[in-house]
C-alpha cells in the first residue's frame, strides 16, 4: 500500500501536514517512499441523510446496485454515509475502499401516511416494538417518518400521537439507542422535543423557538436544502389537496428566511442530500451549492459536511492511527463552493481514488 504525505490547507486541524501510512493517519513519516498530496485537503464528506439500501419497488436491490451507489457517492467525495432508510443495510455490500455506513434500519410509519413500498408500517400502539425490531437491525440510529400528507385531512399532519413517540424513542434510547425524525410541518415539531429525539430531517416547521430549544438539547438538524428546494414539484404532485399545496408553497417561500433562522440559532447541523438510485446525478457537492446559494456561508457549510458534521456522528476526522479517510481539492471551495463538484482524490483506508469529473 503507498504511503502519502498530506500538505497545502488541512481544514479542520491546526496541523500544517500529516502522513497516510499503511491506510491510517500518522503525524511521524514513514521510511521509505511518499507520494506528496498537496491541496486543500478535508476529512471526506459525510453525507448524513442519503438512501443507498433503499429501493422503491420495496423488494431487496442487487449487491452491484448497493455497490454502484456506494461508488458513485464516493467519487463525489463522500467516504462517510448514514443511511436514512432503507429495505436493506448497504454495510454488507461494504469493502475497503467505499464509504462506512450508519444504517438506521427501514423508515417506521403508519399505513397510507408514507411513501409506498418504503415504510414498515404499524399502528400507534405497535411503534415501540417496531422501533427495537429497526433498532435490531441498524448501527445505532433508527428512523421514523413523524408528519406525511394526511389524505382525510388534505394537508401534511402528525403521524403519531404524542405519547406513542415519547415510549418508542425512550425504549431506543435505553437501548443506547438514537432516533432520527422526517418532519415538514410545524405541528409535529413539539411533539419530536417532548419525546426527546435525537435528530430531525428536513425540520422545515421548526419556529425560532424550536431551533433555539434544539440547539440548547444538541439535536442534529438536517436541513436538506436540495430536497426541500423541491417543495413546488410536490405541491404540484398534490394539487387535489388545496391545504397541502399551500402549505408546501408558503414553505417555499420562507425558505431562505427559515435557513437564515437554523443559522443564527446555532443548532448543530448535519448536510444531507436525500438521494438514492439517482446518486450519480446529485449528491453532496449539490447539497453545498444549494446551501451556500440560500445563505449557508461556504465555510459553514463544509465544515457541517466534514469534519464538524463527522464528529456529531461519531465518524475520525484527524486522529492519529485512524482510518485516511479525505478529499482533496485543487482549489478552495470556501472562496468558489462549486469547486466541490470536481475534487482532486478521495482516500478511503487509504486507498486513493480519483475524483468525480
Amino acid at each position: 500500500m503507498a504511503n502519502y504525505r498530506l500538505t497545502g490547507t488541512l481544514r479542520g486541524t491546526v496541523r500544517a501536514e500529516a502522513w497516510i501510512v499503511d491506510g491510517v493517519i500518522a503525524y511521524r513519516p514513514p521510511q521509505g517512499r511518499v507520494i506528496n498530496i498537496r491541496g486543500f485537503i478535508y476529512p471526506g464528506l459525510l453525507d448524513a441523510h442519503t438512501h443507498p439500501g433503499l429501493n422503491r419497488d420495496g423488494n431487496l436491490l442487487p449487491h452491484q446496485e448497493v455497490r454502484r451507489r456506494l461508488e458513485a457517492l464516493r467519487s463525489w467525495g463522500v467516504t462517510a454515509v448514514r443511511d436514512s432508510g432503507g429495505q436493506q443495510n448497504p454495510g454488507d455490500d461494504r469493502s475497503d475502499g467505499l464509504p462506512r455506513i450508519i444504517h438506521c434500519g427501514q423508515h417506521i410509519s403508519r399505513p397510507r401516511r408514507y411513501t409506498r413500498h418504503l415504510a414498515v408500517e404499524v399502528e400507534p400502539e405497535d411503534l415501540v416494538a417496531q422501533a427495537l425490531n429497526e433498532y435490531e437491525k441498524s448501527d445505532g440510529w433508527i428512523k421514523i417518518v413523524g408528519d406525511w400528507i394526511d389524505r382525510e385531512a388534505g394537508d401534511n399532519l402528525p403521524v403519531w400521537p404524542r405519547q406513542a413517540l415519547v415510549e418508542a424513542v425512550a425504549a431506543v434510547h435505553e437501548r443506547g439507542g438514537k432516533v432520527t425524525v422526517h418532519s415538514f410541518c410545524t405541528e409535529t415539531i413539539d411533539d419530536l422535543l417532548e419525546a426527546r429525539v435525537d435528530g430531525i430531517e428536513h425540520g422545515t416547521g421548526m419556529s425560532a423557538e424550536h431551533l433555539q430549544e434544539a440547539a440548547h438539547r444538541g439535536i442534529l438538524i438536517t436541513p436538506t436544502v436540495h430536497q426541500i428546494r423541491r417543495f413546488p414539484e410536490f405541491a404540484h404532485a398534490g394539487a387535489r389537496f388545496p391545504k397541502y399545496v399551500q402549505r408546501m408553497l408558503g414553505m417555499d417561500a420562507r425558505r431562505r428566511e427559515h435557513l437564515e433562522l437554523m443559522i443564527e440559532s446555532g443548532v448543530a447541523m448535519l448536510m444531507g442530500t436525500d438521494t438514492a438510485e439517482n446518486v450519480t446525478e446529485v449528491a453532496m457537492p449539490h447539497e453545498l451549492i444549494d446551501a451556500v446559494e440560500d445563505g449557508f456561508s461556504p465555510k459553514l457549510a463544509m465544515a457541517n459536511a466534514s469534519y464538524d458534521g463527522r464528529r456529531r456522528l461519531g465518524f475520525p476526522t484527524w486522529e492519529e492511527g485512524m482510518p485516511a479517510d479525505f478529499v482533496v481539492y485543487g482549489n478552495d471551495p470556501e472562496v468558489g463552493i462549486r469547486q466541490t463538484l470536481t475534487p482532486a482524490s478521495v482516500f478511503i483506508d487509504g486507498i486513493r481514488f480519483p475524483g468525480k469529473n
